[in-house]
């Protein structure tokens, strides 16, 4: 072999060596690259795992507010009467009633008791207020019932206390709109499940709602 061709192989065998070694080294920069984002996932997937589960470790019910002072009723009779009823709370929770319920929403009158006890019965809830209470409190009802489709608000001339929330078999008199429990009876009763016909029509009947 001649020396021209001896340098030759020799060149050859040194860029082999340098491209094994730089093959090498992308390897290891492909590994640490691999490696880092493997861990970088894993933190944030670790990180985001203890938000989420510390956030579900949470109680359901820890941010609930204790209905005190809910007074119960049982017993109460369903029949369809006519005329005017005696009811021993105020406002009733139920009892005989009209055949027509009163249409669920917000009045600026008081509405007859006998059609809102039908309205109990389809499990609305019916939160009433003394006439004169002040604007920024029956708006914090209207905030308390918005979207609620059972929900019938009025005055109610007499009242034993500034507000008082009922539904089928159940009352719960406030001397504010803005008690946390008014919003914890909403949460509680809007479903009906308590009456004994919830689901029942809370549109078609008496009355026209301004809301």
């Amino acid at each position: 072999m001649s020396r021209q061709e001896q340098r030759t192989t020799a060149r050859t065998a040194r860029l082999e060596t340098v491209r094994k070694q730089q093959r090498a080294s992308a390897r290891r920069r492909t590994g640490l690259i691999v490696a880092a984002s493997v861990a970088v996932v894993a933190l944030v997937g670790g990180t985001l795992w203890s938000v989420v589960a510390s956030s579900g470790s949470a109680s359901p019910t820890q941010d609930k507010v204790a209905l005190t002072g809910l007074q119960t009723y049982s017993g109460l009779a369903r029949d369809h009467v006519t005329g005017s009823v005696a009811y021993p709370q105020t406002p009733p929770v139920g009892g005989a009633h009209s055949a027509t319920w009163q249409n669920c929403g917000v009045y600026s009158a008081p509405v007859p008791n006998e059609n809102a006890v039908h309205s109990l019965e389809h499990g609305a809830m019916w939160i009433t207020y003394r006439p004169g209470l002040p604007t920024s409190e029956i708006g914090t009802i209207l905030g308390d019932v918005s979207g609620q489709p059972y929900a019938l608000v009025s005055p109610y001339p007499g009242l034993p206390s500034p507000v008082v929330a009922s539904a089928w078999g159940v009352q719960l008199k406030l001397s504010s709109a803005s008690d946390p429990r008014l919003k914890a009876f909403v949460d509680k009763y809007k479903s009906g499940s308590l009456a004994p016909e919830p689901g029942g029509e809370c549109t078609g009947g008496a009355g026209s709602p301004q809301g």
